[in-house]
């Protein structure tokens, strides 16, 4: 069995929809086990007794909008989001899901769940949509601001490990975000991770890729450091976006158009599916002592669900005990 703590007061929509999206995980996956932390009154109104769900009492909340999350979660241990992270830190569970804010996610994952040891830094990990037949994994978006080529290295030896437990690819294949394709291209940590990852054995390594390939390379990973990352994510968010708006304005434009648009609506209604966040449900946080997924703030139950299955697959994957392994390798290396 798979258990997985769950943060009920946590998103936009919190706490039904979080309670709704751990119904419908509840039908879907027979080996997963819940403890949902939140106000228990809550809880047990909307989700009928079940033998694997346990409730803990714990209505604290930290707000969406929280402008000092380190200070609120040190202040305020009681809250949903520090309490299933505790259970996380405790082994009391696998994994924990939380759709509350990223950098409160991060800052509770740092201090209280703490890094796999030996693991110089965490990395925020979305899972980008299903272009050109396949999905792909890009980090840091956002966990870091500045990493070192060292740092870099160890995020793309656990996406490879994700990839190949959860994805079941036997070789996945890393490439490094740059603006050209040849080497010695950009900056000094480029060129320095460049370097290191072409010579690791634990990787696949494709070379640079430029940002116009994000959607149609072979990789099945893109490294970048977490301010690279962060812009490069909400840029294509602001494209799909606007590629959206612009549609709806053309479609609407004269009898021609929403002629055309009745025989291409199933392509559209794809398309928009392709998209959608809620697809892939939330961004993994590599690199912490426990599975953790942060679920996109607004999500709804049926994308709550999906970052719950993100979470249980890595657990399956026995990701974290295999990214520990080559940790311990690394360093029986370095201390010979």
């Amino acid at each position: 069995m798979v258990k997985l703590a769950i943060d009920i007061m946590g998103g936009d929509f919190a706490p039904l929809a979080i309670i709704d999206g751990v119904k419908l995980a509840l039908n879907q996956f027979d080996d997963l086990e819940f403890v949902l932390f939140g106000d228990e009154e809550i809880i047990k109104k909307h989700l009928p007794s079940h033998p694997r769900v346990v409730v803990v009492h714990a209505p604290d909340k930290i707000d969406m909008g929280e402008k000092d999350p380190i200070g609120e979660i040190r202040r305020n241990r009681n809250t949903s989001l520090v309490k299933a992270f505790q259970a996380v830190k405790n082994k009391e569970v696998d994994g924990a899901v939380t759709a509350g804010p990223t950098q409160g996610t991060i800052a509770a994952a740092h201090l209280i769940i703490r890094r796999i040891p030996g693991m110089k830094r965490v990395a925020l990990c979305p899972i980008l949509p299903n272009l050109g037949g396949k999905h792909r994994l890009l980090l840091d978006v956002g966990a870091n601001l500045e990493l070192r080529s060292e740092h870099l290295l160890q995020i793309a030896q656990y996406a490879s490990i994700f990839i190949k437990e959860v994805w079941n690819i036997d070789k996945p294949i890393v490439g490094l975000m740059n603006i050209g394709t040849e080497p010695g291209k950009g900056r000094e940590l480029e060129r320095e991770t460049f370097d290191i990852l072409q010579k690791d054995e634990n990787i696949t390594f494709a070379g640079n890729i430029e940002g116009k390939e994000i959607f149609s390379t072979s990789c099945d990973i893109l490294i970048t450091d977490g301010f690279t990352g962060n812009m490069i994510m909400k840029t294509s968010e602001g494209v799909a976006k606007a590629v959206g708006v612009f549609l709806k304005q053309e479609i609407k434009k004269n009898l021609r158009s929403k002629l055309g648009y009745l025989f291409l609506k199933p392509v559209f209604k794809n398309f928009k599916k392709i998209l959608s966040p809620d697809e892939v449900g939330g961004a993994h946080l590599f690199g912490v002592d426990g599975v953790v997924v942060k679920a996109h703030g607004s999500s709804d139950a049926y994308a709550f669900s999906n970052a719950i299955k993100q979470a249980r697959n890595a657990v399956v994957g026995k990701v974290i005990e295999k990214m520990k392994k080559i940790i311990g390798e690394q360093n029986e290396v370095i201390s010979e």
